[in-house]
């Protein structure tokens, strides 16, 4: 079995490389179950899949310099832009899927942390239509 260390992913919002300021990226998707039991199911639930969702999560480390993350973040408040996250910097293949689509961009937190923290920003985003998965 193959393992693998996150060393180098890639992340691109709105067409952006954000991967200089990202420090954590996880995408999740989810199928919502469906109940479609009936009396001819014989006391077992039987479940269909219904809407399928997701959510991009990113920790970044802030910079509130010109042109730097909070000023790219800060327009996109509210708006729904697409992404891209790959587990490796070097190009899409077999070996390095791109996953794809777009999300809504719902909150931004330009100050979060405590005395003596590092300037983070940790973000959830809901997808807003497909989510693929591309190897070519």
């Amino acid at each position: 079995m193959a393992k693998m260390v996150l060393l180098a992913a890639f992340v691109s919002l709105n067409g952006t490389d954000l991967t200089g300021y990202t420090r954590k990226v996880e995408l999740s998707t989810e199928v919502e179950d469906k109940d479609v039991t009936t009396y001819a199911s014989l006391g077992w639930k039987e479940l269909l899949g219904g809407l399928k969702s997701g959510e991009l999560s990113l920790e970044f480390l802030q910079d509130i310099a010109t042109t730097k993350i909070d000023s790219i973040m800060w327009p996109l408040l509210g708006t729904v832009v697409p992404f891209e996250v790959r587990l490796d910097q070097a190009a899409m293949g077999v070996s390095n899927p791109k996953y794809s689509g777009s999300v809504l961009v719902n909150g931004w937190n330009p100050i979060e942390g405590g005395v003596g923290d590092e300037a983070s920003v940790s973000v959830g985003y809901p997808t807003s239509g497909a989510v693929t998965r591309t190897t070519a």
